[in-house]
């Protein structure tokens, strides 16, 4: 669950990346739990969840509306925006791609919509001008991405949803993988957009920049040793813990990776983490230990 508010701080989420797995069946899921129920189990212990099948393809209305369904107030979805957009079309003339991502049923989620992550590919450079155009297309909140749903493609034809009821701001956050976007342009690029850059540990394969650049920050957890594969130890547990508290408090860790030493503002944020090292059903079981850490039981080391 989230952690209770308190005064001054923002709200941290916790969870994972994904959900439908197979090997976590009968490890992190109890023998026998029906897989439709997954999501349920998942929802009554963890704060969010990201989703990961809209990176693969459009779902359908009906879809996000189920999820939304099963799991309870407050809980909240982050949405991994399409690779179509991002490795296929990498950035370039994706109005309508944005078009139909957002006319698929993403508005389904109403106020259990969280943060859309835009994860760019590895190979992709850094380029100031399609980042910014990018950028600049994005919807900043539910009823601009309702009318720009309306330019959907004919094959959504019956299959699209906009009936949005209640205007709510969208949050973005950008993960890049390639050297070329440690410069500060990017983080001044991001900052004037209000867009998180992703704080990506990922076994020193892409950058792992700690440069706040919105009103919230967004964390992803792949494996501080191998990619996908490896647990967090408990020390490892507690930093993280211990940088979170810094940016939900609306400071930073004090030895921030960054790029810049432009200040930072001083202001409560809403911190979102996933863990994504799947593999070995590690990212729910560190997701529940990084949990007790942030909800006041005390680091590991504290014996």
């Amino acid at each position: 669950m989230s952690l209770p508010a308190q005064p001054g701080p923002g709200r941290v989420y916790v969870g994972t990346s994904g959900w439908t797995y197979r090997h976590w069946r009968g490890t992190y899921y109890p023998q026998g739990l029906v897989q439709r129920r997954e999501l349920e189990y998942l929802a009554g212990q963890m704060a969010s969840v990201e989703i990961n099948g809209s990176f693969y393809s459009l779902q359908r209305p009906e879809t996000y509306a189920r999820w939304a369904s099963q799991v309870p107030p407050g809980f909240i979805f982050a949405v991994k925006g399409g690779r179509f957009v991002t490795h296929m079309k990498k950035l370039r003339d994706v109005r309508q791609p944005l078009s139909n991502f957002f006319a698929s049923g993403v508005l389904r989620l109403e106020d259990r919509l969280g943060p859309v992550l835009w994860q760019l590919p590895e190979r992709l450079r850094f380029d100031a001008a399609l980042i910014e155009d990018f950028l600049a297309l994005l919807p900043r909140s539910t009823t601009e991405a309702a009318r720009l749903a309306q330019e959907h493609s004919a094959h959504l034809e019956g299959r699209a949803w906009m009936d949005v009821q209640h205007e709510l701001p969208i949050r973005y956050a950008l993960e890049v993988r390639h050297d070329s976007f440690r410069t500060p342009e990017l983080t001044s690029l991001l900052r004037r957009a209000g867009v998180s850059l992703v704080v990506a540990d990922a076994a020193g394969l892409f950058p792992l920049i700690e440069e706040v650049t919105a009103d919230f920050v967004y964390v992803r957890l792949h494996g501080s040793r191998e990619l996908y594969r490896s647990g967090y130890q408990p020390d490892e547990i507690d930093t993280w813990a211990r940088r979170i508290r810094a940016w939900q408090a609306g400071t930073e860790p004090p030895d921030a990776r960054r790029l810049t030493e432009e200040p930072v503002p001083l202001r409560p944020r809403d911190v979102y983490v996933y863990f994504d090292n799947d593999i070995g059903t590690h990212a729910p079981f560190d997701a529940l230990a990084l949990m007790k850490v942030l909800q006041g039981d005390g680091e590991h080391g504290d014996g």
